[in-house]
């Protein structure tokens, strides 16, 4: 039976994360044959801010994680089966014992207040089934490339969308049962409905009361929506992936991850694609030269973009048909609006403060630096906290919090170098500083960028190519921040992310022998820097070659 480290967990995030040099140091448990490497990060500094834990988290895992049978019903009952509270409640029982309990609501691939599943938001309605449309889409960009090399076809290729979300959701069911059968192996007790705090140590799963020690709340976030007239025609990303026809003609409303994401998506299934920003370019808080970049590529495959431009109105006309109103124009014909104007932590309705855990203006938990909300029973981690919104994120946090309340080894998760990637199309593949944060961070800090035509396109003479980046610290040498865009920047940047943790030098790149041919080389052939800026002359130094550029 596949584990959760089998599972295609892929995500993005629009956050950015700073960058500290890191070798870390890993601890090897064996459980029934299968191998869980779990990061021992306890011993390492952690960022100034003050801890707020009212008692110390106990080194004891039976005082503080455990109670003695009969006391409660479990030692950890956690609300939420998303990524970061089946890992929390699987590792609390395998690796340590503990009596564990979790809900989760019946399976929908659109969640409601009383539907959700097994997996969460990313294995039902973000990660996995996104890429498996954009594994879709991106076949019609390559049967336009393969002319070039040689490959004709009699008729155009045909698209049927019914068959697409018919296989995808086959594929969702087959994760549901994965994730039963992991929580089965595991001894967690697996209960079905919506489950309510109803104090520190009850929750109520749909009026059935069960006591815990400790409680884990794990729910996730919903995508977020404003309240514009008109509102009603419009899609979210959760009904995006789960349409009963493809959109002819479809708006997009938002600049991050998600819209960009989609609007590639729809774009390759050939899809009339327009969308709508209120800032000037995509992707606030991403590198800026990434930014244009995606852009300029996006546009190029046939993708309408619309900026500085706040939605005002939805209207539906009488032949079904709606038109998005801005505060510049109003654009008509589309047979779908989709707003991916941001996620909000699923807090509501869940009895949190009426038992006095804290919440911020957003609605996301307030936690220390060990996961513990404002009640010292009571727990949460992934994207309910807001604190990094990504699956892997939410795994290290389960892991971590697992660990200090039941193993005998309190734990901060975390977050320096954190790699992401956003599945647009190109893709984006970042780990550490944006230039921006570097200059901000450093002062001096030394630039190497190549933006070049990627061999496949020589013969398919597309107009593809791809930008690789790479930030230095002048005073140390060591490489902070890594950002590609270009096909397979994903899994490239997975592999970059390791020296990046573990505090490489620009030395230790250019020692590197490079894999030929291919795009992943130039991250070890760029010799010479682009710029380099220099806190004590406020100037930036353009070397002889600038921008590294290949034909």
């Amino acid at each position: 039976m596949a584990t959760t480290a089998a599972l295609p967990f892929s995500c993005s995030a629009t956050l950015q994360t700073l960058t500290r040099t890191l070798s870390p140091r890993h601890r090897l448990l064996v459980h029934r044959r299968r191998f869980h490497r779990l990061p021992s990060l306890a011993a390492f500094p952690s960022p100034p801010d003050p801890p707020r834990l009212r008692r110390p988290v106990s080194a004891s895992a039976a005082p503080n994680g455990s109670s003695s049978a009969g006391e409660y019903d479990y030692d950890l009952f956690t609300i939420g089966a998303g990524s970061g509270g089946v890992r929390a409640s699987r590792f609390a029982s395998t690796l340590y014992g503990a009596r564990a309990a979790i809900c989760e609501m019946p399976f929908a691939t659109i969640a409601t207040d009383d539907l959700g599943g097994l997996g969460g938001t990313c294995v039902l309605r973000g990660c996995v089934p996104k890429k498996l449309l954009v594994y879709a889409s991106k076949f019609s960009h390559e049967f336009e490339e393969s002319h070039g090399f040689g490959w004709t076809y009699e008729t155009d290729p045909k698209h049927d969308w019914s068959t697409l979300i018919a296989n995808k959701n086959t594929e969702l069911q087959r994760l549901v049962g994965i994730y039963k059968n992991i929580l089965n192996n595991a001894g967690v007790d697996l209960i079905e409905g919506r489950g309510k705090v109803v104090d520190p140590h009850t929750v109520s799963v749909d009026g059935k009361l069960y006591t815990a020690k400790n409680i884990l709340i794990a729910v996730g976030g919903r995508p977020s929506m404003p309240t514009i007239p008109g509102i009603d025609h419009v899609i979210d990303s959760d009904a995006a992936l789960d349409l009963p026809s493809k959109p002819e003609k479809i708006a997009i409303v938002g600049g991050g991850y998600i819209a960009l994401e989609f609007a590639g998506i729809f774009n390759g299934l050939k899809s009339d694609v327009h969308v709508f920003i209120r800032q000037p370019k995509v992707l606030r808080g991403f590198d800026e030269e990434v930014r244009d970049f995606l852009a300029e590529q996006m546009s190029l495959r046939g993708i309408t973009f619309h900026t500085e431009q706040s939605p005002q109105a939805v209207t539906k006309s009488s032949d079904g048909l709606l038109s998005l109103k801005t505060n510049k124009e109003t654009i008509g014909g589309f047979s779908h609006v989709m707003f991916a104007t941001g996620r909000k932590p699923n807090t509501k309705n869940l009895g949190l403060e009426e038992v006095g855990v804290k919440m911020d203006r957003n609605g996301a938990i307030v936690v220390d630096e060990y996961s513990r909300t404002s009640v010292d029973s009571i727990w949460a981690v992934g994207d309910v906290t807001d604190r990094i919104n990504l699956t892997p994120v939410a795994l290290m946090e389960g892991g971590a919090f697992a660990k200090t309340l039941f193993g005998d080894e309190p734990t901060k998760p975390d977050y320096r170098a954190v790699p992401a990637a956003v599945f647009s199309q190109p893709p984006i593949g970042q780990v550490g500083l944006t230039e921006e944060q570097a200059i901000e961070e450093y002062g001096d800090v030394d630039v190497f960028l190549s933006n070049f035509r990627p061999l496949r396109a020589t013969l398919s003479g597309l107009p593809d190519r791809v930008l690789m980046k790479v930030i230095v610290s002048a005073a140390t040498n060591k490489v902070v921040g890594v950002h590609m865009c270009g096909d397979d920047a994903p899994e490239i940047i997975q592999g970059i992310a390791i020296a990046v943790k573990a505090g490489l030098t620009k030395q230790d790149f250019d020692a590197t022998v490079g894999v030929h041919p291919t795009s992943a080389e130039e991250f070890v052939t760029m010799r010479n820097a682009t710029r380099k800026i220099r806190r004590s002359t406020a100037a930036e130094v353009e070397s002889k070659d600038e921008i590294v550029t290949q034909q």
